[in-house]
């Protein structure tokens, strides 16, 4: 992996504009493209998921956030009745 200096011009030493950022970077155009073509090194390593592994993930997902979507309707259900209930005892 190839490693390049990026230059870093504290601006609070020199009580810039920027100065409440902390600091300010820098780079050039091959600096760029450097980390452009390390970025493309990178993802040729990533692992990505089947089209099956992602249909059944995303069943999961999905199954998931309506058991608990139902979940929490009811226990909210429950906690209005029982504040009702209660401001109802107290007779407010």
């Amino acid at each position: 992996m190839a490693t390049h200096a990026v230059k870093v011009k504290n601006e609070e030493s020199h009580g810039g504009k920027g100065a409440e950022l902390g600091h300010k970077v820098t780079g050039t155009i091959e600096a760029a493209k450097e980390f452009l073509h390390d970025v493309r090194i990178e993802m040729r390593q990533v692992t990505w998921p089947s089209r099956e592994d992602v249909i059944s993930t995303t069943g999961v997902v999905i199954a998931t956030v309506f058991f608990f979507g139902v979940f929490l309707w009811l226990v909210d259900l429950a906690v209005q009745r029982g504040v009702a209930y209660v401001f109802k005892a107290f007779g407010v």
